[in-house]
């Protein structure tokens, strides 16, 4: 296993944060100043988007989802004293393994990063005969260890939980195709070293017609890494509708059970973000929000959400926690 850290959580960084504004009625809201990442931090960059953060010490770091002028899309390693104003690398991450070489031209996008015994780990979607979900872990976020990809093609939105639960590793996924994936639930997976993985169990379905919910209707998959709450893990997740100008994300959430994470306790019927700023509405995917990373300030009960726009640029969200759950608890549904 890789070596631990060793940074006392009274160093890490303050996460951003801004009051909702005046005559918000919602529990989550958006950064004034977003986008915060887009083409602009990479030379020849098309758009970063779809990327994950976390506090890094007194610092922060990323893995970022960079698309340049082949639109092939890669992974770069970015930096930020603030969480807000990045460095992005120009040039894509490198893995050391000693798994069989991949092959050369291997897409690597929509990344999540973890921060696991000690360890921050890397899942992404990894081409391999088709998608599937690539891990590697690194303690610098200067090298990184790659390992056995998790399953077989075809499978996106690998997300790990942070900790073990009854003796195992546990990761969200959502089995798709090689396509445009025009389906798709949410399942579960274990394992006890990180690399051989099973008791897949599903968790959620897409769906929810027959409760009046159109907005997850065709297909769900799970982002940030799940938060450990007392009412149980909170996930934030993408759920997809299919309507006359194609497909549109958004943002929802539910609450899993501690010890049993394929139990679902809470699941919110209304969404909590939908692509309406223009930055959202607007750019190489239309109507996209996809969320993938979450800071939370456990002292002060705050949220950071980081998500894709429109396939193109990150932007910030912000939530209070108390706030979140109890609109979850409140708005509930199951199907």
């Amino acid at each position: 296993m890789p070596p631990a850290l060793a940074t006392p959580a009274a160093e890490l960084a303050p996460i951003p944060w801004e009051p909702a504004p005046d005559g918000c009625d919602q529990v989550v809201w958006r950064h004034s100043g977003n986008p915060v990442v887009g083409a602009w931090n990479v030379p020849g960059g098309l758009g970063i988007f779809n990327s994950a953060v976390v506090r890094f010490g007194s610092k922060f770091a990323g893995i970022f989802r960079v698309e340049k002028k082949r639109r092939f899309p890669k992974l770069h390693a970015g930096f930020s004293d603030n969480g807000l104003d990045w460095q992005i690398e120009p040039e894509p991450i490198e893995f050391a393994t000693d798994v069989e070489p991949r092959p050369l031209n291997e897409y690597a996008y929509d990344p999540r990063v973890c921060l696991l015994d000690g360890s921050f780990y890397l899942t992404w979607c990894a081409g391999h005969n088709g998608p599937t979900i690539g891990v590697a872990y690194t303690s610098d976020f200067q090298t990184y260890h790659r390992i056995e990809n998790s399953f077989l093609p075809f499978n996106r939105n690998g997300v790990l939980f942070p900790r073990k639960i009854d003796g195992y590793y546990w990761m969200l996924s959502r089995p798709s195709d090689d396509g445009h994936t025009p389906f798709g639930d949410i399942y579960i997976s274990r394992s006890p070293d990180l690399v051989h993985w099973g008791g897949h169990q599903l968790v959620m379905k897409r769906g929810g017609l027959d409760q009046g919910v159109w907005w997850q209707l065709t297909k769900i998959g799970a982002g940030p890494t799940p938060i450990e709450t007392p009412l149980g893990w909170l996930i934030l997740y993408h759920g997809v509708m299919d309507t006359c100008k194609g497909f549109e994300y958004s943002m929802g959430a539910a609450i899993l059970d501690l010890e049993k994470p394929w139990i679902v306790r809470y699941r919110k019927t209304d969404l909590l973000l939908a692509p309406e700023a223009e930055y959202e509405v607007t750019g190489h995917v239309d109507n996209v929000v996809f969320p993938c990373a979450a800071l939370h300030d456990e002292q002060l009960g705050r949220l950071a959400i980081y998500y894709g726009a429109a396939d193109t640029t990150t932007c910030v969200a912000y939530a209070e926690l108390d706030p979140l759950l109890d609109s979850i608890v409140n708005d509930s549904i199951v199907f």
